[in-house]
């Protein structure tokens, strides 16, 4: 996908989804001459945090990727939406992307890159990738654990309001280009959402615990059209009930 296209015709769109990060995409697509680590450095120039973004070439072989970032502080990134959007989060987010490569290289330096990954290093990709942070009244964060769709978003529909839903992960930013009901993210409650608070709550007996929730994003009020539709949350092969609901109803049948 053409980068310039692509970036262009999600800011003519606006979705509610990108709002969190549009004014900084923005910035980067005025500066976006070809390069995605220039556009991305010169868009971070009115800021001291966050790292400098070099060519993927500066990543020496058989480096992982993780300790070359906690080593020199630069990013290696590529000519391509993947990582303009992992650039993106480093710009509004520089102190939890921080975290989670020191804990990434933490991980790569007690078990290596070789074998079997462990937990929590699953987590850290999960939620680099994936997640998308949540900051929401504690009935309606029950109703995601328990997977009550129609609860959570049909019958408590207005206290949306209320709720602050961030996308983090930047694989998650680059799949809603081509938006489609069974997008899912792995979300991550807080009870503040800014960096330092998001920072902080990413501890290992956490991220060992796996308590990621699932969240088809598209569900969202506000976030896709279809959605005001109550029937939108009936798809099964989407808004999957939880494993023991599943299993009774199978029972029963």
């Amino acid at each position: 996908m053409d980068i310039r296209n692509a970036v262009a015709a999600l800011l003519r769109q606006s979705p509610a989804w990108l709002r969190p990060h549009r004014a900084r995409l923005r910035n980067v697509f005025e500066h976006f001459d070809g390069c995605v680590a220039d556009a991305l450095n010169a868009a971070r120039a009115d800021s001291e945090d966050g790292p400098e973004f070099v060519a993927q070439s500066a990543l020496p072989a058989g480096e992982a990727y993780e300790a070359f970032i906690a080593r020199t502080h630069c990013v290696p990134t590529r000519d391509n939406l993947h990582d303009l959007f992992n650039g993106l989060v480093w710009l509004g987010f520089a102190r939890t992307k921080r975290r989670l490569n020191e804990l990434q290289a933490a991980q790569i330096a007690t078990h290596g890159i070789a074998g079997t990954r462990g937990a929590v290093r699953d987590a850290l990709t999960l939620f680099d990738e994936n997640a998308a942070i949540l900051m929401a009244p504690v009935e309606l964060v029950q109703r995601l654990r328990q997977r009550d769709w129609r609860e959570l978003f049909v019958m408590n529909r207005a206290q949306w309001s209320s709720v602050q839903l961030v996308i983090f992960g930047h694989a998650l930013l680059e799949k809603l280009l081509q938006p489609r009901k069974s997008i899912t993210a792995h979300v991550w409650v807080v009870d503040e959402l800014h960096d330092a608070a998001i920072a902080a709550s990413l501890t290992v007996p956490r991220l060992n615990s796996r308590t990621f929730m699932a969240l088809p994003v598209l569900g969202v009020p506000g976030w896709w059209s279809a959605n005001v539709d109550p029937a939108f949350y009936e798809d099964a092969a989407v808004f999957r009930p939880q494993a023991s609901t599943a299993a009774a109803n199978l029972a029963d049948r």
